[in-house]
């Protein structure tokens, strides 16, 4: 059914801004923005997954991130609503300059005395892509779908950070934080409701949560040589 309103009312359509599955990451490095990482077999199923979720819904616009990991999660959602699956270059994960670096506790960069100089400042934070142009390329992102899909729904396939970067901005939370408290699992959905222009609502959900293993969930304690960090 199409979200357009009958009684005269502005259009109603919704963005999901959707997580990549699980990747094939053997050596557990902070994979960042380095091609060559595609879905583990567990995150084809959770792409599966979420497109089985979505498939009554009325998507007439799939994007993705450039990197394969997002390519991959989005294309059986595409083919599932037989749309042709579109790339946006500022859905991409947030620049880190611990790309290719391991992350895991007491196993990882942060014990090196040489990348200390890149934690001086949390707040933009200095190690990475400052909060705010992520929230700029984001809602960029997020406003070229609703246009696309006006009256209708989108999916927008990305990373963890940027997404839950643009959702604290939206609900008007502090950009800095703890990165062991984002709301934002693999395969998950965080969804933008649009009354015309304006976001009025969103929500999350977590359609593959029980394919998610245990120390990648929300709220999971770390664990040594399972670090949290590199599935972005």
């Amino acid at each position: 059914m199409s979200a357009h309103s009958e009684d005269g009312a502005k259009d109603i359509t919704v963005v999901h801004l959707m997580r990549h599955g699980e990747v094939h990451n053997p050596e557990g490095v902070l994979y960042g923005r380095r091609a060559g990482y595609s879905l583990s077999e567990l995150g084809r199923r959770m792409a599966d997954r979420v497109a089985e979720h979505l498939e009554k819904r009325d998507i007439t616009y799939v994007v993705a991130s450039p990197l394969e990991r997002a390519q991959e999660t989005a294309t059986p959602i595409a083919t599932s609503h037989s749309v042709a699956l579109a790339t946006d270059e500022r859905l991409i994960e947030a620049a880190n300059v611990f790309e290719g670096k391991t992350f895991g506790v007491g196993d990882g960069a942060l014990r090196k005395p040489e990348n200390w100089k890149h934690l001086t400042n949390p707040f933009k934070p200095s190690w990475g892509e400052p909060y705010v142009e992520q929230v700029v390329r984001m809602m960029g992102a997020l406003d070229a779908a609703r246009d696309a899909a006006r009256g209708h729904e989108a999916v927008c396939v990305s990373h963890q950070l940027p997404i839950w970067i643009v959702r604290s901005f939206v609900e008007r939370r502090r950009l800095w934080h703890d990165p062991r408290k984002r709301q934002c699992t693999l395969a998950s959905l965080t969804s933008f409701t649009y009354q015309g222009d304006k976001i009025v609502s969103v929500g999350y959900t977590e359609p593959a949560r029980d394919l998610v293993p245990a120390h990648l969930l929300s709220g999971a304690k770390p664990v040594k040589g399972q670090s949290k960090a590199f599935g972005a």
